[in-house]
């Protein structure tokens, strides 16, 4: 009897440590699953996700034959408490051209925070003809309470941009940046600061 107590509590044993470790397996794929989309979304252009990394103007004759329309759409997030506006709308680009517009990030808390605007494009196609030369998408954004910063998005279309695309929208959302990632953000916020800040 004392025998089979035994092997019933080894085997719900067995069965708690199985759970527990598939659980923990799950938990680890998901997590892993946003970064790993990203990078292929990025690779690829699927699904409109840009590189967000720096990337030099090219130096071609302009196309002045045809315009591009290009749209810029701000979003907010639920989780930070800042308003993201931009300089104009719209505007229409030559392929080739370098083009320059404002986008002003507002915190509306009375604390210090944290946060970060990433873009997508569509469609999606569209996404390896636009090269970011200068973006606030670069790296994660620390304001103020109250305080208010423009910073330009510095642009180029490429002349090779399809014909059948005469309309790009380039859509900012913003996120809370957690804390462990904000240490890493700091020294580079702080250069960006200083060419420009804008405070109320």
């Amino acid at each position: 009897m004392q025998n089979r107590q035994q092997a019933q509590a080894a085997g719900v044993r067995r069965t708690v440590i199985r759970s527990l470790a598939a659980l923990l397996g799950m938990f680890a794929f998901a997590f892993a699953l946003v970064p790993l989309y990203d990078v292929f979304c990025r690779i690829t252009g699927i699904n409109g996700k840009v590189d967000a990394t720096a990337q030099s103007i090219v130096h071609e004759e302009v196309d002045t034959s045809r315009y591009v329309n290009v749209q810029f759409i701000t979003r907010g997030s639920a989780g930070l408490p800042w308003q993201m506006s931009v300089e104009m709308r719209q505007m229409s680009v030559h392929p080739g051209q370098t083009a320059e517009v404002d986008f002003t990030f507002s915190n509306n808390s009375p604390y210090e925070t944290w946060g970060r605007a990433v873009p997508s494009v569509s469609p999606s196609n569209a996404t390896r003809h636009l090269r970011k030369v200068s973006c606030f998408c670069f790296e994660e954004q620390q304001l103020q309470g109250d305080e208010r910063l423009t910073i330009p998005l510095v642009f180029q279309l490429a002349r090779d941009l399809p014909e059948e695309i005469n309309t790009i929208t380039l859509v900012y959302t913003l996120y809370p940046v957690q804390e462990t990632l904000r240490h890493t953000s700091l020294n580079g916020t702080r250069n960006n600061k200083k060419a420009a800040r804008e405070t109320i």
